[in-house]
């Protein structure tokens, strides 16, 4: 569908293309801050699958093997949200890449990062870092960088 979706198609159509995965990355990622997935919760999780591959770990072994997959998946969700984020500004344009919609896409990641940790605060298992977000905002930078350089080899104007 996105080689029909063009300055033709209708606005309304247009945002709900490319703006409907960024809120549901958003709403994604404002789930995944609840105590539902606090490292509490998620620790039994990684430690039945950690033990499954090392049956003799040490409990020091197993919660730094949580910590590591959840500082990982920060980075990554955050990576996700910088990617959905430049496609949102870019909007089908036929130019790849310019560093405004990078800028915003990073501003708005960093934005969310803040927030994120803020709503953690008020969670009753979880708290907020700005080390977190220094590390979220990372992902969606080192992402944003990717793209940049994807852009600049590949999709050069001639």
């Amino acid at each position: 569908m996105s080689e029909n979706i063009d300055a033709r198609t209708p606005v309304s159509v247009r945002i709900l293309w490319y703006w409907f995965p960024v809120v549901m990355m958003f709403a994604l990622m404002y789930y995944f801050s609840t105590d539902v997935f606090s490292a509490e919760n998620t620790r039994n999780i990684f430690e039945k699958i950690f033990l499954w591959f090392s049956p003799h770990a040490s409990k020091h072994a197993i919660l730094k093997f949580n910590q590591i997959i959840r500082k990982s998946a920060h980075f990554t969700e955050y990576a996700i949200l910088g990617a959905l984020l430049f496609r949102a500004f870019r909007a089908g344009n036929p130019i790849k890449w310019r560093f405004s919609w990078a800028l915003y896409s990073f501003l708005a990641s960093v934005a969310w990062a803040l927030l994120d940790e803020l709503h953690q605060t008020f969670t009753q298992k979880r708290g907020g870092s700005l080390w977190d977000s220094l590390l979220d905002s990372s992902g969606a930078l080192i992402m944003l960088l990717a793209i940049a350089i994807v852009h600049r080899k590949w999709w050069r104007p001639a």
